[in-house]
């Protein structure tokens, strides 16, 4: 894979998972401008667009760089089924294109985007949990999530959420 870099390297917890799948934490509007550059076509912020650390005007400043902007707020020690459902189905709608994902601090992308992994695309378990690991060691909100969500997959026998 070829990662584009000049200007990502500032991005907090940069990491780069595939082609076409970006995630990190809250970008400054020069690094929104590197991702845009880096051949990005959709922002997926899970982040909370009036916490303290959010980028004012993000929406609009992702729009005239001609990136599609998708805001699914997550709070950060309330994450539902619902938030993932949703980050799902805008994950299945933008596939094929450079998605970057991002929170706070990618955290909750990170969780968001392994979820995906094992209940949409059907990725074994240890595969998809092992690059959350490289990101982070869940606290025990966002452990109890990952295991609910999983859970529901193991009680419905599902190996992957069918499409819609």
């Amino acid at each position: 894979m070829i990662y584009p870099s000049s200007g990502l390297a500032s991005l907090l917890n940069l990491r780069w998972l595939a082609d076409d799948l970006l995630t990190s934490g809250q970008p400054d509007a020069d690094e929104l401008c590197a991702v845009a550059a880096a051949g990005c076509e959709v922002v997926i912020n899970l982040g909370l667009p009036d916490a303290e650390y959010a980028l004012v005007g993000e929406q609009a400043l992702s729009e005239s760089l001609g990136l599609v902007y998708i805001g699914i707020p997550v709070p950060w020690q309330a994450p539902t089924h619902a938030h993932l459902l949703r980050f799902i189905e805008v994950m299945r709608e933008t596939e094929g294109r450079r998605r970057f994902v991002h929170c706070a601090a990618n955290k909750r992308a990170s969780v968001f985007v392994a979820l995906y992994r094992i209940l949409a695309l059907g990725w074994p378990e240890p595969r998809a949990l092992a690059d959350l690991a490289q990101s982070w060691d869940p606290d025990e909100c966002w452990s109890r999530f990952v295991v609910a969500e999983l859970a529901v997959r193991h009680a419905k026998g599902d190996m992957a959420l069918p499409r819609s």
